[in-house]
């Protein structure tokens, strides 16, 4: 693990080496193009660069790449969560060469992504290529994201953290030891190739005194609204051009377009915008008009380019945002209350901290990424005040980071690194009961007590003539009609629970439980969507706890091979795996056959590539 530690943090670093002089190539490549025309269609090939970069962008990516279930980092946690950290690195150098074009067209996307995907689809590669377990492959693949971050900030240290927090989600010593070697290495080549400079030159700043920290609680909670509302335009730009007409590959083109024509009043917005950037933490940034008109269109352009598909990252335009609110905020503290020192660019640098952790929600990330730019401790202290203020109310806004959003809206919710919410990957009609026993609204309320004791249901569906959904009959509804005096003469339809919650076949089993627990309701009739009064099946408690198992088989596959199922850590149970072979004394028999060991459940059967949920006669 150790060669391939430092084999990772090495290619890594050169990775990253190549996209950076990639970005650089084709913005000189722009920039001539722009300043090489005449005077008068300057101002048409300006507007005109990123949307044609947009077009080559679109057209590369559906060429070459295809449809992905999720972009950038959140594919590659899930990738670590439920896949062993196996990545489709094949893909990794087009579109690092697509992600290159879009920066260095104008496309308002960070490099910090990609260059976390360059390091992660190595370490990937590795872990595959050695045929590593799924869990030293995961520790490559948060090395390689180490290595990434390393290589692209010159902070090791950071790099560490965010493949800690994000990525795995827990320290754990084996998995510590290769993320420290690959950013190390990482660390190392970039500094042979690039030597020791900071990814910004920041002047040294200090904390002039204990009254200057409510400015940086406010700066803090601005902080975090800025990543509340940089998470959510991001994901509204993400579905307005999924339910859009426009073919994948020709979206980036209209936000290229997009990102032109509002260059016209603020170019700044444009690629990455370190230069701007650099110049507000050294004190000559624009004025806060400008600062605050820098702040909304860039936070709208980056949205718009990312749901449009620019391969690209979140990172540095957080950095941005931070920075345009710290700048503004500073210089609006130190105009109100001159006599307390504050510095406008100490308020820019702590702010691009308090965003990025609001929109990562990786507090150590951004406090370390501050320290390792700076190499200064007297600033620590406001960034961490105004960081865990932002990281506060960022969670308090929205639950989600702007990495863990997109899992979560399939379905996907990580605790340390790993899918906590599994019913969410099992569809109701998966588990449901097809077989629904039922009573007729007219029969007598007498013969529901019989058929509950007949069928051991403590609840049946009630239907009218046509078969379609009336209502619910329960054990409890017909206790409290027997103690009321009220049930002898009376009809199934007269003492039934009319007023029903339903599940719907295609929904999450995960929604349906939450439903469930609304009423604590022991079951759900499931209806056709299209016909909400027909039931197609019955959904019980009992459903759901044998889903848990399937949902655990499913993860195990995802993972490309068979692990052991953890239900320990849950419920105490032991779990085995048992491999049945040919001529085994319950091969071809159905499960109800077979004399299995007292107080023994069968979790799952696994078949070939099927996981199944295994009933009497399977």
């Amino acid at each position: 693990m150790g060669g391939s530690a430092v084999a990772v943090g090495l290619l890594a670093a050169g990775g990253v080496y190549g996209f950076k002089r990639w970005i650089e190539a084709v913005e000189a490549g722009a920039h001539a193009v722009v300043h090489g025309v005449p005077p008068g269609w300057a101002t048409i090939v300006g507007v005109a660069v990123p949307a044609i970069g947009g077009l080559l962008v679109g057209w590369i990516l559906a060429r070459f790449v295809g449809p992905e279930r999720h972009h950038g980092v959140a594919g590659i946690m899930e990738s670590v969560a439920l896949a062993g950290g196996r990545l489709r690195y094949r893909r990794m150098p087009v579109k690092a060469l697509s992600a290159g074009l879009s920066i260095g067209a104008g496309a308002s996307v960070g490099p910090e992504d990609p260059s976390v995907q360059i390091g992660s689809n190595l370490g990937s590669f590795f872990g595959q290529r050695l045929r590593l377990s799924d869990e030293r492959t995961r520790s490559l693949v948060a090395a390689g994201a180490a290595a990434g971050i390393a290589a692209a900030f010159d902070a090791p240290i950071a790099g560490v953290f965010f493949a800690v927090e994000i990525l795995l989600g827990e320290i754990a010593a084996g998995a510590l030891g290769v993320v420290l070697l690959a950013a190390v290495c990482s660390s190392a080549l970039t500094h042979v190739l690039v030597g020791e400079h900071p990814a910004f030159h920041v002047p040294a700043y200090a904390l002039h005194g204990v009254a200057e920290l409510p400015a940086y609680l406010l700066l803090g909670t601005l902080a975090g609204l800025v990543s509340g509302a940089y998470v959510t335009a991001l994901y509204a730009a993400h579905d307005l051009y999924r339910v859009s007409r426009l073919p994948a590959w020709a979206r980036p083109a209209t936000a290229g377009l997009a990102v032109g024509l509002v260059a016209l009043a603020l170019p700044q917005i444009q690629g990455v915008g370190y230069g701007t950037l650099e110049g507000v933490l050294q004190g000559t940034g624009p004025a806060v008009g400008v600062l605050l008109a820098l702040l909304v269109a860039k936070l709208v352009m980056t949205s718009l380019c990312i749901g449009a598909g620019f391969p690209g990252g979140v990172f540095a335009p957080a950095l941005f945002l931070g920075a345009m609110l710290g700048g503004a905020v500073g210089a609006g503290v130190s105009h109100v209350v001159p006599g307390l020192g504050a510095e406008p660019a100490a308020f820019a640098l702590v702010g691009m901290g308090a965003v990025l952790a609001g929109a990562v929600h990786a507090p150590l990330t951004a406090i370390l990424l501050l320290f390792e730019m700076t190499r200064d401790y007297r600033i620590m202290v406001p960034a961490m005040l105004a960081v865990t203020v932002s990281v506060a109310v960022a969670r308090r806004l929205r639950r989600e980071s702007v990495y863990t959003l997109a899992l979560a809206r399939k379905g996907i919710r990580l605790e340390r690194g790993r899918d906590v919410e599994v019913l969410e990957g099992i569809a109701v009609g998966e588990v449901m009961q097809t077989a629904v026993p039922t009573l007729p609204e007219g029969a007598p309320a007498q013969s529901a007590l019989d058929a509950i004791s007949r069928t051991r249901h403590l609840g049946l569906a009630v239907t009218d003539a046509q078969g379609d959904l009336v209502g619910i009959v329960a054990a409890q509804d017909l206790d409290r009609a027997a103690t009321d005096g009220r049930l002898a003469g009376r009809t199934v339809g007269e003492v039934c629970t009319r007023d029903v919650l339903v599940a719907w076949p295609d929904e999450t089993l995960g929604a349906a439980l939450r439903r469930m627990s609304v009423r604590d309701v022991g079951r759900l009739p499931v209806v056709d969507r299209d016909a909400p009064r027909r039931i197609v099946g019955m959904l019980r408690r009992s459903d759901v706890v044998r889903a848990y198992d399937l949902a655990l088989g499913r993860r195990a596959a995802l993972r490309h091979r068979v692990q052991q199922v953890r239900l320990g850590a849950t419920n105490e149970a032991s779990v085995v795996e048992v491999e049945v072979e040919a001529g085994a004394p319950c091969d071809g028999r159905r499960v109800a056959e077979v004399a299995w060991p007292r107080d023994c459940v069968l979790a799952s059967v696994r078949r070939g590539g099927r996981l199944l949920l295994p009933r009497g006669d399977t």
